[in-house]
């Protein structure tokens, strides 16, 4: 036990020094996909032990992005097709372009969520988009589907604010 505690400690401490945040590019895998984004660049973050989260998601071939949070309701998760496995629910915000890709992804929703399975580099991967309706129901909008094409990492954020 004695040796356990400095350990952990150490994890601890350096947890922000392992953690990343990669670039992960997807190109469309179906016409559906290639019509409505053309393919997408996901910016995220892989913690210590390997974990990743997506933090925005930025167009491939036009200038645009989006910033999304992690949570939402879930039932977003359970209007997905039968056979669906992804289960990682992410909220599209209606400010900025994320207002223009929620309303390209499910037209009319007043809410816009990102169903995704667990993203890793090399692999494939589904996204569903659902949404929410005025009258409060949900509804799935589309499953875009992308092949992997590549990772790079990005570079180091400042937290120095520069004065002109």
């Amino acid at each position: 036990m004695r040796r356990l505690i400095p350990a952990l400690s150490l994890m601890i401490v350096a947890t922000p020094v392992a953690a990343d945040t990669r670039l992960l590019a997807f190109d469309p895998a179906d016409r559906v996909t290639r019509a409505l984004t053309r393919g997408v660049t996901l910016e995220v973050d892989r913690g210590l032990f390997g974990a990743i989260t997506v933090r925005r998601i930025l167009s491939t071939s036009a200038r645009g992005s989006a910033d999304i949070r992690r949570g939402g309701p879930d039932e977003a998760r359970r209007v997905l097709p039968d056979g669906a496995t992804e289960a990682s629910v992410y909220t599209l915000p209606m400010e900025g372009d994320g207002r223009g890709l929620a309303r390209a992804l499910c037209p009319g929703a007043d809410a816009t969520f990102l169903v995704l399975g667990r993203v890793r580099a090399g692999r494939p991967i589904d996204m569903h988009a659902t949404g929410r309706w005025a009258d409060g129901t949900y509804r799935h909008c589309v499953t875009l589907s992308y092949l992997y094409r590549g990772e790079w990492s990005a570079g180091p954020r400042s937290t120095v604010v520069e004065t002109p």
